[in-house]
């Protein structure tokens, strides 16, 4: 990437080297935390939060705890979000809206597919500027490779061999010769059975369980849209900048900016906001 993120209100810049930097942490905790539990996990190592489709492992909270020890040493004025912290202790959300510095933290998304021994996962990172997403990350265990974007650099594959490849989102089409995701799962009725119904009209579907390889997807040009219901930051923040940086475009249901402090009022990504609208117009219907 060419351009560095610099905020002067805060005394630091997220050149190429801070991100290069933050890359290469999430790529130690998998290392250390996550790739040595694959397909290895205990009877113990697994355990429910919410649901049964809804797990976190050992390997969630021992890669959380390693990025946030060395984020914290390195960074040690900064608001740390972590997926499973927050899930103890749902107040460390607050603030994080408007921030100076704020890194949000999925440690493995996919957890259910990386509890089922499915290579569909990834380690998630988004940083936050005074209320902003400035940055974001999305590294590839299992490839050896990350998903990265900067706020006016674009968005970028950058190679375990060092090199990068830039990344633009697909072309618009009609929708239906789009391919997208509908998280209808998370959705009450009627606006579930709507949805559902209407995502015959897109050409194809597809459903990682993963938003991290999902934003990949999409921001990589090989599909179209998908729609989300549930907003935790840690599953959206890095992925829509990284998209965004791509050419797409973003917005909460009701055409809003989606912002850090959002955690509802659901998420549309496509690949530009005439599609947005052709999407939300036609996934709606009655």
């Amino acid at each position: 990437m060419s351009r560095s993120i610099q905020d002067k209100t805060f005394p630091m810049t997220f050149d190429d080297r801070a991100i290069d930097w933050l890359a290469d942490l999430l790529a130690d905790a998998a290392r250390a935390e996550i790739m040595p539990r694959f397909r290895r996990l205990g009877e113990g190592d697994i355990r429910q939060k919410t649901s049964a489709a809804d797990l976190v492992t050992e390997a969630d909270v021992n890669a959380e705890r390693l990025i946030t020890a060395r984020l914290r040493e390195r960074y040690p004025a900064a608001m740390i979000v972590g997926e499973e912290a927050c899930s103890d202790n749902p107040a460390l959300l607050g603030g994080l809206g408007d921030a100076e510095l704020a890194f949000v933290i999925d440690p493995v998304d996919g957890t259910f597919n990386f509890a089922s021994g499915v290579p569909l996962f990834g380690v998630m990172l988004g940083v936050v500027v005074n209320g902003e997403t400035v940055a974001g990350i999305i590294h590839d265990p299992v490839g050896k490779d990350w998903l990265v974007g900067a706020k006016g650099a674009g968005s970028h594959i950058r190679h375990a061999h060092g090199s990068l490849e830039k990344v633009r989102v697909a072309a618009p089409a009609p929708i239906s010769e789009m391919t997208g995701s509908v998280s209808w799962q998370y959705l009450k009725e009627p606006e579930r059975s709507r949805l559902a119904r209407n995502h015959t009209k897109a050409l194809s579907q597809f459903a990682y369980r993963c938003a991290a390889h999902e934003y990949r997807l999409l921001a990589s040009g090989y599909a179209h849209f998908v729609v989300y219901n549930k907003l935790m930051p840690w599953d959206h923040l890095a992925g829509v900048l990284i998209h965004q940086e791509a050419g797409g475009h973003a917005a909460r249901v009701d055409g809003s900016a989606y912002l850090p402090s959002h955690v509802d009022g659901g998420l549309l990504v496509a690949p530009d906001k005439q599609s947005w609208n052709e999407l939300r117009r036609e996934l709606w219907a009655d």
